[in-house]
């Protein structure tokens, strides 16, 4: 049961970022247990902690707007080989900053616009740790 007064675009970008964190979630548990070393190993998990917290955020607000849980999917197939999947990672977290950038803006709701803000940072700055795991 969707509130009268929220765009059905806004459920459709929390829809997109629920999906897209739960994906996160696993993928990186997966490619945590493909890293080279323990510390890039706990570098990513602590990138996974951030993701389970945006996926936190994102459905308590899905869940304030419709007044239904989420049904989270996984969009993306798991990593098979460290470097395939760190260049996934950068480029999903650089497309996502993007998309949590625009959500932020066209959301007229205050606190959800603050979390795809909020989000969109921790994003980006994955993104350049990624980016670091493929270049070092």
């Amino acid at each position: 049961m969707q509130i009268a007064s929220t765009p059905p675009t806004l459920l459709t970008y929390l829809t997109t970022a629920i999906n897209g964190e739960f994906t996160a979630i696993h993928f990186y548990e997966e490619l945590a247990k493909l890293a080279p070393n323990e510390e890039t190993e706990r570098r990513i998990l602590e990138i996974r902690q951030d993701e389970m917290r945006h996926f936190e955020a994102f459905a308590h607000a899905y869940m304030s707007l419709t007044g239904l849980p989420p049904s989270p999917e996984i969009t993306a197939d798991m990593p098979t080989s460290f470097k395939a999947g760190v260049r996934h990672s950068f480029l999903d977290e650089q497309e996502t900053t993007e998309f949590y950038h625009r959500a932020a803006r066209e959301s007229q709701i205050p606190y959800v616009s603050h979390l795809f803000n909020t989000a969109s940072m921790d994003e980006q700055n994955h993104a350049v740790w990624f980016l670091y795991f493929l270049t070092s």
